[in-house]
C-alpha cells in the first residue's frame, strides 16, 4: 500500500531521507490551504543532529483558505510511513489533511496544538 504525506520540512532534506528511508524519494510539488508555519522546538538529539537545526517548522492550523504552506507530496510504503513516524518523535502527531488540489495526504502536526483533523492510529 502506498501512503501520500505532505511535507513543509525536514522530510524534504536528502540527508533525512536517505538516514530515514535510505534513499531519495521522489517528490511533488504541493499547497495546502488554511494552514500557516510555525516553528517548534525538538528535544530529540538524533534529529537535531540529523537536521542540523533544534528549531523545526510545523503547520499550524487558521482555517483561512487565504493561508497557505508550501510543500513537496512524498509517495510512501507502509514501511516508510512508519519510518517517518519514528523520525517525527513525539513532538508530532501525523493528521489526514486535504491538499489545495484535493488529494487527501498525511501531514506532521505540533502534537501539542493538534487540528481537528483525524489524527493517525
Amino acid at each position: 500500500m502506498t501512503h501520500l504525506l505532505f511535507s513543509y520540512g525536514t522530510l524534504r532534506y536528502p540527508a533525512v531521507q536517505e538516514a530515514t528511508f535510505g534513499r531519495r524519494m521522489p517528490m511533488r510539488d504541493a499547497v495546502l490551504p488554511g494552514y500557516v508555519l510555525d516553528t517548534v522546538v525538538i528535544g530529540d538529539a538524533r534529529v537535531v543532529e540529523l537536521s542540523g537545526s533544534a528549531e523545526h517548522p510545523f503547520a499550524r492550523r487558521t482555517g483561512d483558505p487565504a493561508d497557505v504552506v508550501d510543500g513537496v507530496v512524498i509517495e510512501l510504503t507502509d514501511a516508510e510511513l512508519a519510518a517517518a513516524d519514528d523520525y517525527e518523535v513525539d513532538d508530532y502527531a501525523r493528521v489526514s489533511v486535504t491538499l489545495a488540489g484535493g488529494e487527501t495526504a498525511w501531514m506532521y502536526v505540533d502534537a501539542t496544538d493538534l487540528p481537528e483533523e483525524t489524527a493517525a492510529p
